[in-house]
């Protein structure tokens, strides 16, 4: 272990170095960060990007009792490092290791819990209101990055902030801007300037002069004009001035020495403050520095040439959404598609690329994405909006109430569905069946494989009936071969894969392969199954689905989502209604908890999401209820 970093094994150890010592242990942090995510995946670039940011503020806040909240927590790696995870690092993301995200549950030091963006401001002035009723008075603390500062909430946080007038500071982590030594220098120089007395004495006797001048003369309005103008002219931050907060920087965020001088001066002030502090994504790792977006979240990868570790050449879901995206667009001009700041993660880059008039990019604004799209929408365009599973639960209110009330041909993308491993419980796509199914109006499908993707796609942005969702997974589609056209599938038909007369095996999405993969086993035990696709998980197939389970009697339901309120559920409920009681059924997917991080392979494992253990709860149902009918069943050693 390096000659520092061994000798961190709380915040209050970084306290004994100097600034040059601090220097040294940066990069001894910023080398095993490199290491572990090279081995394990993670989120890279922004870790690298606030190491120095991180040592800095462990340098002069006092932890605890003080308290720091990260917004994401994609970039608090150096902070878990130095919070006493040091050993534990190299288990990152893995199943049973430490999260790559806060957790309050990992360490006492990970203030608030943090996955989604934008939380921060919101969280650490709920934070700081609790302490100042409780009469306490540590300091807190929220790392926000410029990103995501295009949240509403961020925002609104804000504004609530600067109203309340509690001692909090936000730190603004630009990591998009470059740091230019004259502009840099002169703002740091009214930053100084600004938090000595002595200005402070300046600006009331400038006060008190403009005070003197008589109430409503031409003096006193152009004194007043040419305060407020000169103030807006030369001092930066203005609009967090105007929000109520007291702005300092910006300030040169790899320098130690200068971030933790102006955190000082922020501890000593009252009130809502914002340090503006310029970084580098990447910083300290060429390859991550010259493309920060890729190794944003990057899997394994080799250090010496930063080449990615490619753990399949099989284009991915994401991939044949992109692709299929562009084909579509070609043939059909009222097509248009909306991102929140995943243009390369939701396959959109190439359509951005050759339809630039027609792509737009919101920022981290799902809300705004959603009612953008219905506007579209209701102006004769067919929206698609393609957003992670996980971050669309954001804008439910929106889906509901301007899309879905007013009927409009909105199609939602919802990319990272199901579950998607490494990242974990903040961002596990477990919960959009749950969420669109009781909304009037929804169209729901989910594909088997790859070629069935194209093929909703284009049965979406054709369907003016309403808005409609295509929910497909992380990673590498299904299936070999791509049809050379697009079929319009019908709506609310599911597919019949194999018949089958003693168990109906009753697949959505991802799970259908687990269903084909164990009726072929069953087969040799002994056990008829029909494998039945439901394509649409609303409209559900009644006919189809009624028809195998009273058939079969035996009815197992596989979805790679929580069982509450699910694809199982509506099954369920579909079976209440008709009143058919004696129909045995058995639901797979997740239970009621929230899903930790580790290798989506181990994950569904876990769970009961692999062919081996499908076999065995239909083998292990079978023995139980079908000895009356005699049937000859061979356990195999599943």
């Amino acid at each position: 272990m390096s000659e520092y970093l061994k000798q961190i094994d709380s915040p209050k150890d970084i306290h004994t170095l100097d600034y040059l010592q601090l220097d040294e242990l940066a990069a001894e942090l910023r080398q095993l960060i490199i290491e572990t995510v090279s081995k394990n995946g993670g989120h890279l670039a922004p870790s690298l990007g606030v190491v120095e940011l991180t040592l800095a503020l462990h340098k002069t806040m006092n932890m605890p009792p003080d308290k720091i909240v990260w917004d994401v927590g994609h970039q608090s790696y150096a902070h878990k490092i130095i919070t006493g995870r040091r050993d534990s690092f190299n288990t990152l993301r893995q199943l049973g290791g430490i999260s790559g995200f806060s957790r309050p549950e990992e360490s006492s030091y990970d203030s608030f819990g943090t996955g989604h963006s934008s939380t921060s401001i919101s969280a650490a002035l709920g934070l700081a209101v609790a302490r100042d009723l409780k009469g306490e008075k540590h300091k807190v603390v929220a790392v926000i990055g410029d990103g995501a500062m295009t949240g509403g909430l961020a925002f609104e946080a804000i504004n609530y902030a600067g109203a309340l007038k509690n001692d909090l500071i936000v730190i603004l982590n630009d990591n998009e801007m470059s740091i230019a030594q004259n502009v840099g220098a002169m703002s740091g120089y009214l930053a100084r300037l600004r938090t000595e007395p002595m200005y402070t004495r300046g600006k009331e006797e400038v006060e008190q002069i403009i005070n003197k001048i008589p109430a409503g003369s031409r003096l006193w309005r152009l004194g007043l004009k040419f305060r407020d103008s000169l103030k807006h002219l030369l001092v930066p931050g203005m609009f967090f001035e105007e929000m109520g907060f007291f702005y300092l920087g910006p300030v040169d965020g790899h320098d130690i020495r200068q971030v933790a001088g102006f955190l000082q001066r922020a501890k000593m002030m009252k009130g809502p403050v914002l340090v503006h502090v310029l970084t580098k994504k990447g910083m300290g790792y060429k390859p991550a520095e010259d493309n920060p977006g890729l190794f944003h979240g990057v899997g394994p990868f080799d250090i010496d040439s930063g080449k990615v570790i490619k753990s399949s050449d099989i284009p991915s879901y994401t991939d044949i959404f992109g692709q299929t995206m562009v084909k579509l667009a070609h043939s059909d001009e009222n097509i248009v598609a909306i991102s929140a700041a995943m243009t390369s993660g939701t396959g959109l880059a190439k359509f951005a690329k050759l339809y630039p008039k027609r792509f737009f990019d919101v920022g981290i604004a799902e809300q705004n994405a959603v009612t953008m799209a219905a506007g579209l929408a209701a102006g004769g365009q067919h929206p698609v909006v393609a957003i992670y599973s996980t971050f669309l639960q954001r804008a439910f209110d929106q889906i509901i109430h301007d899309v879905c009330l007013q009927k409009l041909p909105v199609t939602f993308a919802i990319d990272r569905a199901g579950i998607v491993g490494e990242d974990g419980a903040t961002h596990n796509g477990l919960f959009d069946f749950a969420y669109l199914r009781p909304i009037p109006n929804m169209v729901i499908m989910a594909p088997k494989d790859k070629n069935e993707l194209q093929h909703m796609l284009a049965t979406a942005v054709q369907y003016q009936g309403g808005p409609t969702a295509v929910r497909y997974p992380r990673g590498a589609g299904a299936g070999c071969k791509l049809d050379d056209n697009f079929k319009t599938l019908p709506i609310g038909k599911a597919e019949i894969l194999k018949k089958g007369s003693q168990v109906t095996l009753l697949a959505a999405g991802s799970t259908v392969r687990l269903a084909e993969a164990a009726a072929v086993i069953l087969a040799g035990r002994g056990i008829s199954a029909a494998v039945i696709n439901a394509r649409f998980i609303k409209p559900l197939d009644e006919e189809c689905i009624l028809h195998y389970a009273t058939q079969t009697g035996v009815l197992f339901i596989l979805e790679e989502h929580v069982l509450h309120g699910g694809f199982g559920s509506a099954v369920l409920e579909l079976l209440s209604d008709r009143g058919l009681k004696d129909v045995r059924v058995q639901c797979i997917g997740i239970p009621d908890v929230f899903v930790e991080h580790g290798s989506q392979e181990a994950v569904r494992k876990k769970y009961g999401l692999t062919t081996e253990q499908v076999v065995k709860a239909v083998v292990s149902k079978m023995i139980q209820i079908n000895r009356s009918r005699r049937l000859k069943v061979v356990p195999g050693n599943n």
